[in-house]
Order: C-alpha cells, then sequence, then structure tokens
C-alpha cells in the first residue's frame, strides 16, 4: 500500500526520503512542498518525484457532496475515506479568518442525546492522515486559506488523543503550515484523562468542554460520560487545567428548550463555574429531526445570556451557522450513508 504523505511527520518524511535513496533534507524539502503547494517539486529530483508518486499518496480521501448555507457561506462537505465510509467536515467564515471543524472518528462512542453523530454508533479512529486531508481538502474546493482548527466535529478527539496530537503537531511544523498553537482548538465531552494530558502536552492549544448541564443527574441523562466522569471530577481537573496553564478554557452549552435553558439553569451554571478562568458559548441547538430536541428561541437564550453576565460569567453567543444544510454533527453523513 502507499504512504500517506498527509500522516507523516516531518522527521518521517525525512526517513522516507532515505528510504527511497536521497538525502533526509529532501524529505523537508519534500514536506514543505506538499503543505505549502509551492512550486518547489521542481527543485526536487526527478528520480525522487517519481519515487515519491509510486510510493506514496497525499491524503486517501475526496469530497463527495458539498453544501453551502446561502445566508452565510458555511460550508459542509461530507468526505469519503479509502475505506468507503465518510466523515464531515465543516468550513466557517468569521471575521477573524476562515475556520475548519474537523471530525476525529467516524461516528462516535459518546452517546450524547442531542447530536446525530452518535445516532450510528461508533465504526473506527481516524488517522492524522485522515485530518490533515480535511483541511487540504476544504483549502482546495474553497480556494481560501485555512486559519483557525477546531477538533469539534464527529467524535470524541480525547478517545483518539494519540493521533488527534500527532495531527495537530503536523499542522504546527514551521517548515509546513506554521500554524500557531492557540489557533486551534480541541473539544473534548469531558474526558477528563485527556484533560490532564492535554494540559501537560499541548499548553498553548485551546481546550473546550462541552458541558449542557450543570448538575449530574441531568447531565448524565444528556450525555452518558458524566456517568463515569462526573461533574465534581470535570470541573476538578477544569480548575486544575487553567491553574497549570493560565489559559481560558471555553465550556460549551447548547440551549434546549425546556431541557437547559430556564433561570435556574443559568444559576446553577454561574455557581458551578463561579471563579473560574473561563468562557461560556452558547450555542443555539441545530435541529436534528430523529432526535426530536428543539433549540431555544432568540428571546429565551439572550435571557439566558444575561443572566449569566449579571453573575459575573464572561459569556458569548455563537451565530448560528449551517442550519440549512445539515448543520448538526453527523446529520449529513445519516442522508448519505
Amino acid at each position: 500500500m502507499k504512504k500517506d504523505l498527509y500522516d507523516m511527520t516531518i522527521e518521517e518524511m525525512q526517513e522516507f526520503a532515505v528510504s527511497l535513496g536521497e538525502k533526509s533534507y529532501r524529505g523537508r524539502q519534500l514536506f514543505h512542498c506538499v503543505y505549502t503547494r509551492e512550486d518547489s517539486g521542481s527543485a526536487l529530483p526527478k528520480s525522487f518525484r517519481e519515487a515519491v508518486s509510486e510510493k506514496g499518496m497525499a491524503g486517501a480521501a475526496e469530497i463527495v457532496d458539498v453544501r453551502t448555507d446561502p445566508e452565510d457561506g458555511t460550508k459542509k462537505f461530507l468526505v469519503e475515506l479509502s475505506d468507503g465510509d465518510a466523515v464531515e467536515s465543516v468550513f466557517m467564515k468569521y471575521r477573524y479568518g476562515n475556520t475548519i471543524c474537523v471530525s476525529s472518528q467516524v461516528g462516535c462512542k459518546m452517546g450524547c442525546t442531542f447530536c446525530a453523530s452518535a445516532l450510528g454508533g461508533f465504526v473506527r479512529d481516524l488517522t492524522a492522515g485522515e485530518m490533515v486531508a480535511q483541511v487540504m481538502l476544504a483549502e482546495e474546493e474553497t480556494g481560501e486559506r485555512i486559519d483557525h482548527i477546531v477538533v469539534m466535529g464527529m467524535g470524541e478527539p480525547f478517545d483518539n488523543y494519540d493521533r488527534v496530537g500527532r495531527f495537530l503537531s503536523i499542522m504546527h511544523e514551521p517548515e509546513g503550515r506554521k500554524m500557531s498553537w492557540r489557533n486551534m482548538t480541541v473539544s473534548t465531552s469531558g474526558i477528563v484523562p485527556g484533560i490532564v494530558a492535554f494540559g501537560e502536552d499541548f499548553p498553548q492549544v485551546n481546550l473546550a468542554i462541552s458541558l449542557h448541564r450543570a448538575e449530574d443527574e441531568a447531565r448524565s441523562a444528556l450525555m452518558p460520560v458524566n456517568r463515569k466522569y462526573p461533574l465534581e471530577a470535570l470541573i476538578g481537573a477544569a480548575r486544575d487545567y487553567t491553574e497549570k496553564t493560565h489559559r481560558r478554557i471555553t465550556f460549551e452549552y447548547a440551549l434546549i428548550a425546556g431541557k437547559n435553558d430556564r433561570p435556574d439553569d443559568a444559576d446553577r451554571l454561574a455557581g458551578l463555574l463561579k471563579g473560574m478562568l473561563c468562557h461560556v458559548n452558547l450555542i443555539p441547538l441545530n435541529e436534528v429531526e430523529e432526535i426530536g430536541l428543539a433549540g431555544s428561541g432568540r428571546e429565551g437564550a439572550e435571557t439566558f445570556m444575561k443572566r449569566l453576565e449579571d453573575r459575573g460569567i464572561p459569556v458569548t453567543m455563537r451565530r448560528k451557522l449551517g442550519s440549512s444544510i445539515d448543520g448538526a454533527c453527523g446529520q449529513l453523513r445519516r442522508r448519505k450513508m
């Protein structure tokens, strides 16, 4: 089988070059060429380029469906992998630049009741190269540079920790993409050991935690991961993380009508996070027909937001993106597969 160039670190690409009979520095040149797309491939010996073409490939994936939101320009891609399964990625435009939301698994084990990714169950982890391919394919499709990455698509990133870490390192490599650690964000449903390791391994990468409820029984019903890592352990790990890294955590909170959007829900959330270096990102829920949950109305969401602000919690409301294009994680894959 051909080796996936997107799955190689720069050191591994140097070893790859040596295995093809070249000096290791040719591997660094190849890495630079792959990720900058500069016309520097012509500087590589023809025999080396031919050997790379024979033994390697840049991403075993392709975009098979694209949905574009006519209102905000958000693009959702269905990316087919070499084994025929598919994942989703989402291209979003913001004032500060272009962001891609990347999937880390085919399906998901977490079973969150509001998420379409869990409906089909878990299939497998993605390789780092398959995550890289989502970024590169999106740039090819849009013709635009991607400045920010969020690992917030299908799957639980900390359930695929090593490969997600490898992906981040490849994106950061100065000889290639040179993406700042601080332009990357990883979101977890609350895998406590992953949070601890992440603070050690990637202290400059942004951490987001999907919270969605502020009491154990209700959160466990919504997010089964809470049964293994209840709020006391989760919030304890989050506080330790902020003290160690001095980095702010974002807590994601999807507003679900009648479930977690009442005034007492806001009060419990404020009490849980009081005094922590954090920020709450309120998310208008993209509705999933099979699940039967509805997002809060705008007025209720703004009331919830003000209640948090009045209690000293930094909070913003995410712009609702992609609602007309099967915007929720896993929706498009379920429509097509």
